[in-house]
């Protein structure tokens, strides 16, 4: 009875996380191409330069305590305030000292753009007031995702409102750099609020908790650094070494390749569970299982892909008009980005069941570095196609090659080439002796 009512708790936990996140992608979808319209290719390219710094900055001011928080929670279950305040300090402490080294940073690198400084400074308050974000892990460790959800909603739809009053009143590239920051103070305003209606412990802080904490979540905070280099490294090089004009096409690629992937989470979500129960009962079902993900996920995006490359033009007149044109060439490029992509979300399962998350730091570092590399060569030439070559290339070596060369990890890249080229998807007398 205990299990059926936790099974239905974890349910509509989950319900109401797929379905906020549903109704916030559509949101995002039409006020994103309503403010790239009005803001035109170079000011969109400028707010997306803003946010890869403010994304790669996330990474040191979270200080890879998110990744402990839900797990503290449930071994010191009295423990809530202590443990909040704490973080809440921790973090504070680290994005500040974030902000001020992302404006220092741009004021060398961007030295005389004061637009770009101003956009840049704007955008880094977020981070500061993204720390309230600590509240949400208590309210998940508790099953209670409907606050976040509702919370993460409402304060979408507030800043989306925001954005759009931006644009029926004519207002320039500043006040859209703001947006962010109100996304996350409405947000922590929310669940600060809901925090306390639901009794939430007294916050306090301890330095040597804090110690401890930190001596958990360091080994986070390299891998964190090391993804975001990898995510944000071709924006921040396309406008060094271009413009932001080119920014903004590779971004506009970027966001038309995005739309779709929330189908690729649903179904890699849907099989984990699968995979984890085969991986109790026999290996060759294990393996089995792993190249069925591998080999739906992989032409799943295939498919979409191609339709990218015969349609894109279509795609981009549609959803952002002509002037995003020159963002067709790379959407055809950074399009089959995805499938390697999500190979490498989908192996997810295999790497914890057979317990390899340490060797994912050493592929971690090794991207970045071939990474910006890859960008230093391919943009000079290429522009924001050029940096859509390089991503490419990156999550190809990341998903599929490295690992081929890593003794602990080559399993797993050779069902991932199984899969793709078919074999060992039907296995029958696997199915047989599973039912």
């Amino acid at each position: 009875m205990i299990k059926k009512i936790l099974k239905n708790r974890t349910v509509k936990n989950a319900s109401w996380l797929i379905a906020a996140r549903i109704a916030q992608m559509v949101l995002s979808l039409f006020v994103g191409l309503l403010s790239a319209r009005y803001l035109g290719p170079s000011n969109y390219g400028l707010i997306n330069y803003a946010g890869a710094y403010t994304a790669f900055f996330t990474s040191l001011c979270t200080l890879g305590i998110n990744s402990l928080l839900v797990k503290e929670f449930v071994d010191n279950p009295d423990a809530d305030g202590k443990i909040i305040g704490t973080t809440l300090v921790l973090r504070a402490a680290s994005s500040i000292l974030s902000a001020i080294m992302m404006v220092s940073i741009v004021c060398v690198v961007d030295m005389g753009e004061w637009t770009t400084v101003a956009v840049v400074a704007l955008c880094s308050i977020g981070p500061v007031f993204h720390i309230l974000e600590t509240f949400n892990y208590w309210f998940q460790k508790r099953l209670q995702s409907k606050v976040t959800a509702i919370a993460t909603l409402l304060a979408y739809a507030i800043t989306s409102a925001y954005r759009i009053i931006l644009m029926i009143f004519g207002k320039s590239v500043f006040y859209f750099a703001l947006a962010t920051s109100i996304d996350y103070v409405c947000v922590g305003i929310f669940l600060v609020v809901a925090y306390k209606k639901n009794c939430g412990q007294k916050l306090s802080f301890s330095w040597e908790y804090g110690k401890k904490l930190l001596s958990k979540s360091r080994h986070f905070i390299l891998a964190g650094l090391m993804v975001s280099i990898y995510g944000q490294t071709d924006k921040l090089m396309l406008k060094q070494m271009m413009d932001t004009k080119e920014v903004g096409y590779y971004a506009t690629a970027t966001t038309i390749c995005n739309m779709w992937c929330f189908v690729l989470t649903a179904i890699i979500d849907s099989l984990y569970p699968s995979i984890m129960e085969a991986n109790k009962k026999s290996e060759e079902l294990f393996k089995t299982r792993n190249r069925q993900l591998y080999a739906i996920v992989f032409y799943v995006s295939v498919f979409v892909s191609i339709c990218f490359t015969l349609f894109g033009e279509l795609v981009v007149k549609i959803l952002y008009g002509d002037t995003y044109l020159p963002s067709v060439t790379p959407l055809k490029i950074i399009t089959w980005y995805t499938a390697f992509s999500y190979l490498g979300v989908a192996k997810n399962a295999w790497i914890v069941c057979k317990e390899k998350q340490s060797y994912l730091k050493y592929i971690y570092i090794i991207s970045a570095v071939v990474n910006v590399i890859l960008n230093a060569v391919f943009i000079p030439f290429f522009g924001a196609s050029g940096a859509a070559v390089a991503s490419v290339i990156a999550q190809v070596l990341t998903s599929i090659v490295l690992p081929l060369f890593m003794r602990n990890l080559r399993e797993n890249s050779i069902l991932m080439l199984e899969a793709i080229c078919f074999k060992g998807i039907f296995n029958k007398k696997i199915k047989r002796s599973s039912n």
